[in-house]
């Protein structure tokens, strides 16, 4: 009986242990984290997540809220950019609105409370400003951009892809792909 006794405190201590320096569990959570760290040629960072579209108007704000989204889209956003952006240019983005594709739809009832619902009514959106620079540290193009996918259900290409930020992250493709063009050689282009 000693032995089951110790075993379970042990076991719980481990468990507090590891969860005392895990990633927040919310996106709404006051110590996650604003920014990506600072590394290479892209930044990122946003602003407040509580203030998002996707979580002041969400009919189901509980799991909306839930995970690290708005970080793993943050990620994704500097990875991309950085296989894109020219040699010597640095790019410095602020996620300022996100709203994920689907929404939820209470009066299914209780059992698809919790399900989000992919309708054309409900395509993702992002609001971004942006600031490009040269080697120089001279501007080449600043903004802020409000990117949409009203056809996000059309795209043949992503039937397969079970990522929950798929339609997000392909908006966050186009707009690197078509901001970063690399026959861009001044601003506004």
């Amino acid at each position: 009986m000693k032995t089951l006794t110790v075993t379970g405190l042990v076991l719980a201590c481990l468990l507090a242990a590891g969860g005392a320096d895990a990633k927040p569990r919310t996106v709404s959570d006051p110590e996650a984290p604003h920014a990506l760290t600072v590394e290479g040629p892209v930044q990122v960072q946003w602003t407040d997540p509580t203030q998002f579209t996707e979580l002041r108007y969400s009919r189901n704000r509980w799991d909306a809220q839930r995970g690290n989204w708005v970080e793993d889209l943050a990620e994704h956003l500097r990875k991309q950019a950085s296989k894109q952006l020219p040699e010597g240019q640095k790019l410095d983005v602020t996620i300022t609105d996100i709203k994920r594709a689907g929404d939820y739809e209470p009066w299914h009832g209780p059992r698809l409370d919790d399900v989000r619902i992919m309708r054309d009514i409900y395509p993702p959106r992002i609001t971004l400003q942006f600031t490009l620079t040269d080697a120089n540290g001279q501007v080449i193009d600043q903004g802020e951009r409000k990117l949409a996918d009203t056809g996000y259900l059309l795209n043949s290409s992503l039937p397969n892809n079970t990522d929950p930020l798929r339609y997000e992250k392909r908006l966050l493709n186009d707009w690197v792909r078509r901001e970063l063009q690399s026959d861009r050689s001044t601003a506004g282009l």
